[in-house]
């Protein structure tokens, strides 16, 4: 019916995916539960990088973490989300004092689930095999959040894959679009008020307890956030402020080039190439994201929101072969990061 009326209207389109619910259906296969509960025996969790996880399995795996390396891992809640969900900040840290901080987040758009993959990857990189990463990884106080909209994603798993917002109720449509939801330039271009629109920007700045907080903590912590890295999908873009208003921070040329270098690490890493720029320039106007909330609220010079694979063949529905070569990439940009802000190479 919808090719035909594209058709009929004389307009040129190319079909991507020819069948996108098969796509869905076939894009994560998971484990039986003897097949789960012999991995967990054995390693202690869940968590294997070559499928997509439900919120149990990842935070069964930060509490393991945190009670296998507790002098290098510790486990906060930082709030809930609409529907109680708790919000899970594991810190990595050897413990010294005055350290910089990275701040690390997924997930908060429900459908991108290549997102937490990602982000637990990092996370056990830097605990497990921290080693082979280099010192720089070592003098930073790395904050991490994997599931930032977990109510959003367990229902992506349940019941609408392309579900993008949290779950808060407006009327008679759900969900807010977190990442229009932080309260810097909240409400202008690229956001919307109509409660059933996708980037529905909520009823005021900070309506929803995700956002709340994440402000909440990292403003708590202001002193030593140096770095602040959201993780999004897709079209592998590596997007710096401002995203509120085609235009760029005073420091624009430090963004540029430190964004520069993630790119070519992330190149390294994994092969793919990830375009750099600020985010409204570059994609589209988007008040009220966390990243121009990150730099122009909370002070934290290297803000960047990093959209990871693919460039739109699959899009959302990224086939579990590529959580790894992508989960790669996004550990090479935030260990850049570190080098960045430690000057340790």
């Amino acid at each position: 019916m919808v090719k035909e009326f594209l058709d009929n209207s004389g307009l040129t389109f190319n079909v991507v995916i020819d069948n996108l619910q098969a796509a869905i259906d076939t894009e994560n296969p998971t484990m039986t539960l003897e097949e789960m509960e012999e991995l967990e025996g054995r390693k202690g969790h869940r968590m294997t990088w070559q499928s997509y996880h439900r919120l149990a399995d990842i935070h069964g795996y930060l509490d393991y973490l945190a009670q296998t390396y507790p002098q290098l891992v510790s486990l906060q809640t930082i709030g809930s989300s609409v529907e109680g969900r708790p919000l899970k900040v594991l810190k990595i840290s050897s413990g010294s004092p005055g350290r910089p901080a990275i701040w690390i987040d997924g997930g908060i758009h429900a459908r991108e689930w290549i997102s937490p993959a990602s982000v637990t990857y990092i996370i056990n990189e830097l605990t497990e095999n921290q080693e082979a990463h280099g010192e720089h990884v070592k003098s930073v106080d790395w904050y991490i959040l994997p599931v930032l909209n977990p109510d959003g994603y367990e229902y992506s798993h349940r019941v609408d894959r392309l579900w993008r917002k949290n779950r808060q109720v407006s009327g008679h449509c759900a969900g807010t679009d977190l990442n229009r939801n932080f309260g810097y330039k909240w409400g202008g271009a690229g956001s919307s008020k109509e409660p059933c629109k996708e980037i529905y920007a909520g009823s005021r700045p900070f309506s929803e307890p995700e956002s709340a907080a994440v402000s909440n903590f990292i403003q708590s912590h202001a002193g030593s956030m140096k770095a602040y890295v959201s993780f999004h999908s897709y079209g592998q873009y590596i997007l710096h402020p401002w995203g509120y208003v085609r235009g760029y921070p005073p420091d624009h040329a430090d963004l540029s080039r430190v964004g520069h270098k993630i790119a070519n690490a992330m190149y390294q890493a994994g092969g793919a190439s990830y375009t750099v720029g600020g985010a409204a320039a570059t994609l589209y106007p988007a008040s009220g994201g966390s990243d121009d909330w990150a730099k122009g609220a909370a002070g934290i010079k290297y803000s960047y929101t990093i959209e990871l694979r693919d460039r739109g063949f699959f899009g959302f529905i990224l086939p579990v072969q590529y959580i790894l070569p992508t989960a790669r990439e996004a550990l090479a940009a935030v260990k850049t990061l570190a080098s960045e802000i430690t000057n340790v190479r």
